[in-house]
């Protein structure tokens, strides 16, 4: 029998009482977040691009491209028609690649320009030409009021949510009301929210720390140990920090959930996308062998330049990023790949830990060292696929 793909005015009503919201975009990601939402008593539309995957997330309730093995629930639906995921929808969530965002909202900008409903993002990356956070790509296409934007980061590994292990995250904005009123509903009983207003830092995290995930997985691929690791990350924190309070940020936020828990979870995952790039790159691999063996995309690869423009501009070093982009363009060995060690000069300095400090509160060392039990004793068994 011939199927029929469903028009808007044609779509059956389902026997849901939760918030309508929209998905847009059905990856891992994009799907695992609509599983949480849904999980949480919300009634969730999501738009796939390809009509065959919308059909079986619809009647399958499935997404076995991206997640394999996940049981969707019943409050969660799908279209390939943009007008139906959108229709009726009181916050809409965006979950498309970076670099294809702004291209997308154009189509998206007629259906939901004049609403007041808040939007949020769910990526992770900056946009290479302009080197624009998300946020503010998405404040430029919809011409919407910043308070109505909210995004979400954290330690969020696609399939260990989808299995529903326990986790949190951050929803931020501008505007304290918009993220607790996302907060309220991206939540169960096994994903926690909480909220800020630093969009900057909260933002910035999730992109950085990609890179830093680079890094770990070119010297894993290349098959350096825990100490070189430990170094990078802890190295890589400073330098996350230095550039996001450089851009406008609050130091306290890369310390926490959109920061160093975000960073851990990245770096530790085999399973990462980031980290998987890296550790094909450390074993050899081209730029150009790597794009084609992801079946995902890896935002930090798209990230690098964009990110050290705005560190020159900005006066900040980093000297992980550059050398991760000394190996994406093959000017660099992977071998040699040894960004904790460059100083300024042969003379000793002093280990800052925090932004423009030498010393740094018991609070932000207790948890590094968590950090670092976690990732030497926990690391290999972490799963998932969404960083």
């Amino acid at each position: 029998m011939k199927r029929v793909d469903l028009t808007p005015k044609e779509a059956p009503r389902r026997d849901v009482t939760g918030p309508r919201v929209a998905v847009l975009g059905s990856g891992s990601w994009g799907t695992t977040f609509g599983k949480v939402l849904a999980d949480g008593g919300a009634d969730v539309m999501m738009w796939a691009r390809r009509a065959e995957q919308a059909h079986e997330i619809r009647e399958g309730k499935r997404n076995t491209q991206y997640l394999p093995g996940i049981n969707l629930p019943r409050g969660l639906s799908a279209t390939h028609h943009l007008a139906e995921a959108l229709d009726g929808a009181t916050q809409v969530y965006i979950a498309i690649s970076s670099q294809a965002l702004r291209q997308n909202l154009k189509a998206v900008r007629p259906l939901i320009g004049t609403s007041d409903v808040p939007v949020v993002s769910l990526m992770k990356g900056v946009e290479k030409k302009t080197g624009l956070r998300m946020s503010q790509v998405l404040e430029q296409e919809l011409h919407c009021d910043p308070d109505r934007i909210a995004v979400a980061s954290g330690p969020n590994l696609a399939l260990e949510i989808a299995r529903q292990h326990p986790t949190a995250a951050v929803i931020s904005s501008s505007s304290q009301e918009t993220a607790e009123a996302v907060a309220r509903l991206a939540r169960n009983r096994y994903f926690r929210t909480f909220v800020n207003t630093d969009v900057i830092g909260t933002e910035f995290g999730g992109v950085l720390k990609n890179l830093i995930a680079v890094a770990i997985g070119i010297v894993d691929g290349v098959g350096y140990g825990e100490n070189t690791k430990a170094s990078i990350i802890t190295r890589g924190l400073v330098e996350m920090t230095d550039f996001a309070v450089a851009q406008g940020a609050r130091p306290e936020t890369l310390q926490g959930l959109a920061g160093l828990g975000d960073l851990i979870a990245t770096c530790q995952s085999p399973l990462s996308r980031n980290n998987t790039a890296g550790r094909l790159l450390g074993q050899g691999y081209s730029f150009t062998e790597v794009v084609k063996q992801m079946d995902q995309t890896a935002e930090g690869l798209a990230s690098v330049a964009p990110v050290l423009q705005l560190a020159k501009a900005a006066g900040v070093q980093m000297p992980i990023v550059e050398q991760v982009k000394m190996v994406l363009d093959g000017t660099m060995n992977p071998r040699d790949i040894a960004p904790h060690l460059t100083t300024d000069d042969d003379e000793p300095t002093e280990e800052r830990t925090q932004n423009g400090s030498g010393s740094s509160g018991s609070a932000f060392r207790r948890a590094l060292q968590r950090a670092f039990d976690q990732f030497r004793h926990g690391g290999r068994g972490a799963a998932g696929d969404r960083s």
